[in-house]
Parts: C-alpha cells; sequence; structure tokens
C-alpha cells in the first residue's frame, strides 16, 4: 500500500472530546482526557503526530452497528432528558446529557476517521484515547458507553479486508462481541478480568462465536491476583498466534488502563511498564503482520490523575514511534496543573518503577499455574476453528 501526504501517526482530538460529561462524581469524568492530552503535550509527543479534530460519525456510518431506532432515541434523550429504560440511557452508568447524541457521535467519528485515514493510506498508525467504548450495544448504551466507536470503525472498513480487534481493558469486550459474534472478517480477542467477579459477567472461554464466525471470538478470564509478567505473558500466548494467523489489514486495540493496581473500579494489579509493554507488542505484531496498520483506542480507566495519563501518554508515545521511559519524570508543568485542577499531587515519574520480564508460552506451559490454566482453556475452546493447535501454535 503506498502512502501519500503527512503521513505522520494521526492523534485524534479536540476540546469538543470533553463534552462527553456524564456530571459530577461520575467515573468517567473528561478531566482524566484533559489530562492525558497535557501531558502528552508537555513531554513533547504531540508534535511527532498530526492532531486532528474528530467530525461526528453520521447516522449511516453509527447504523452499521447500532439500530436506527436506538440513534434516533439517543438523539432525543439529548433534548428532553428522557428515554426508555431499554435503551440503557437515564441510569447511573450512563446517564442522560444535554448533547448526549453529539458528544457520543463525535467519539465514533474520531475513530471512523482514523480507520478511513490509515485504510486509505494517508496515515499508518493512530490514536484515539477518547475512544473505546466497548460496552455500547446495537440497541443499547451500557457502561458509560454510548456509541460503539470500536465496532462502528471496524464495520466501517471491514470491506478491506479482516480486521483483529484486541481489547486489554479490565472489563470483557462484550459490545464488539456482540457486533461481529458470527462474522468470520472480524476477529476479537479480550482478555479481561474473570467474568464472575466483574462487569459484563460475560467473556468465558467458551464464547467463541457462530456460525462462518465460529472460533473469531477469543476469550482470556484472567485470574484476579494476575502479575505483569503473567499478563503479559497470555496477551502473547493469544494475541500473537491469532493476528499471525489471520494477517488483518488492520490491528485495531483497546487500552483501557483500569487494569492498573491503583484503579478503583478494577481488580488486577497491572502496572504501567506492563501496559506500555503490551502497546509495544501490539505496535510489533502490526509492523510484522498488517503492513504496520495500527488503529489504537483509549477505554476505562478511573484513577483520574494517576495511571491514566500516564498510560495513554505511553501509548501515544509508542504509536508515534517516540521513546518514553518510564523512569522519567513527569514534566513539572504538568505536575503544577494537576495540583491546580485536582488539589492532589501528582505522579513524579512516567512509571510505577517495576521491572517488567516475562517469559513467552511458547517455551513450554505449566498445568499447575493458572494463568497458563486460563491460556489453554482459551486456546482449547478457540484456536481449532481458526485452524490453530493449541499446544504449539
Amino acid at each position: 500500500m503506498g502512502y501519500r501526504g503527512d503521513v505522520r501517526p494521526v492523534l485524534m482530538w479536540s476540546e469538543d472530546l470533553l463534552g462527553y460529561d456524564f456530571g459530577p462524581g461520575h467515573p468517567m469524568d473528561p478531566l482524566r482526557l484533559e489530562l492525558t492530552e497535557r501531558l502528552i503535550e508537555d513531554l513533547d509527543v504531540a508534535g511527532h503526530f498530526r492532531v486532528v479534530a474528530p467530525r461526528l460519525a453520521t447516522d449511516e456510518e453509527l447504523a452499521l452497528v447500532h439500530d436506527p431506532e436506538y440513534i434516533r432515541i439517543v438523539r432525543e434523550a439529548g433534548r428532553t432528558g428522557r428515554a426508555p429504560a431499554s435503551s440503557g440511557l437515564g441510569d447511573a452508568d450512563t446517564p442522560i446529557f444535554p448533547g448526549i447524541h453529539a458528544a457520543a457521535a463525535r467519539i465514533a467519528g474520531a475513530a471512523v476517521q482514523a480507520a478511513g485515514m490509515i485504510i486509505a493510506g494517508e496515515t499508518v498508525r493512530a490514536f484515539s484515547f477518547a475512544g473505546g467504548m466497548h460496552h455500547a450495544m446495537p440497541g443499547a448504551a451500557a457502561g458509560f458507553c454510548v456509541y460503539n466507536d470500536a465496532a462502528v470503525a471496524i464495520a466501517s472498513v471491514r470491506a478491506a479486508g479482516p480486521i483483529v480487534y484486541v481489547d486489554l481493558d479490565v472489563h470483557h469486550g462484550d459490545g464488539v462481541q456482540r457486533a461481529f459474534l458470527d462474522d468470520p472478517w472480524v476477529t476479537t480477542v479480550s482478555l479481561h478480568q474473570h467474568p464472575r467477579s466483574l462487569y459484563p459477567h460475560t467473556g468465558y472461554p467458551g464464547e467463541i462465536g457462530g456460525g462462518t464466525g465460529l472460533g473469531h471470538c477469543v476469550n482470556v478470564a484472567l485470574p484476579e491476583d494476575v502479575t505483569d509478567a503473567e499478563w503479559l505473558r497470555a496477551i502473547d500466548a493469544v494475541v500473537t498466534p491469532v493476528v499471525r494467523e489471520v494477517r488483518p489489514a488492520m490491528l485495531v486495540t483497546q487500552h483501557g488502563c483500569d487494569t492498573h493496581i491503583d484503579d478503583p473500579i478494577g481488580g488486577l494489579r497491572i502496572s504501567i511498564e506492563a501496559q506500555r509493554e503490551a502497546a509495544l507488542l501490539m505496535r510489533a505484531l502490526a509492523d510484522t503482520h498488517c503492513g504496520g496498520r495500527w488503529l489504537a483506542l483509549g477505554g476505562g480507566g478511573y484513577d483520574i490523575a494517576g495511571a491514566v495519563p500516564r498510560v495513554w501518554a505511553h501509548v501515544a508515545a509508542v504509536v508515534a514511534g517516540v521513546e518514553v521511559d518510564p523512569a522519567a519524570p513527569t514534566p513539572q508543568r504538568w505536575r503544577d496543573h494537576v495540583l491546580r485542577v485536582t488539589g492532589r499531587a501528582a505522579p513524579v515519574t512516567m512509571g510505577d518503577g517495576v521491572p517488567v520480564a516475562w517469559k513467552p508460552f511458547h517455551a513450554g506451559h505449566n498445568p499447575a499455574s493458572a494463568i497458563d490454566r486460563a491460556i489453554m482453556a482459551t486456546r482449547t475452546a478457540a484456536f481449532p476453528s481458526l485452524g490453530l493447535d493449541p499446544l504449539t501454535a
């Protein structure tokens, strides 16, 4: 594929994205986006991107995944403040606010634009950290998510060839899985805290899709005490052979950082260093198996001034091809801003001070290990339908 014009990696951003605001006290505080953007700027990472202000996704684009009646309900809810209970709008998780349709459609539009630019050869990599709204269903909001930007973006470029979607959020990527449940052209891979202990209580290894899409839903249910080394081992053991087999036209990844040890909602204990390493793994897979074409999205993450900005700044740096050392200090200007707007002292380094080392699964698995049992449960359930040997892939 030939590239043309300014082909720097793309960062989807404008302050309009801060309009996705469920109100005071809600975990999905847009301040987490503002602090992320400032950190990317203050680290001098933003200059390595072409920054693109996102447009709203059209109703036709949203309807690639969402029911037209649901889109109408969302738009009307922003005017009236009311919606049917079946829409998922108006509860504590996804309250209604004025302009909710435009705010959610802008996030979806960011992902659609970025995916289209990648497939058209206008760039090779893009990052939309306001995105990753993976719980939204065709006809209902869920889990803070109104429109499913990941699914809409994938659907918009599906004709370009097979797509692999990798979800690293602490919660199962249920909405994206649902959108492509029986579609052999879209393979969804989700690694998440075990469904028995966390919303949305789906994502068991036996959920492998259906019809001609059998095997194209891949789920790893992680033990709650998973370590950095085990988490990275699981990502490599499952994602790497799937991407290698499918050889997608584009890799789409969701980098919810609610896996972090300090996240108030998730139950895993993953470090910033490990999440940076996961992003490096995703970039390497894209470079090796799909011509570098990679769309990275944000997702969950509710340690607003701590983990979220640092993790996504690292993801931005990886997308941009810039080295940011986790041991490096956070910029003083950013720390001053965090203290000013939150009243809390900001982290002083870009990482947690945790060394990252892990052993690849192909070196041999240990049946006594809880993480290796989780890996094998997934590989045994999904790999045969993909033409992969669960033991040797």
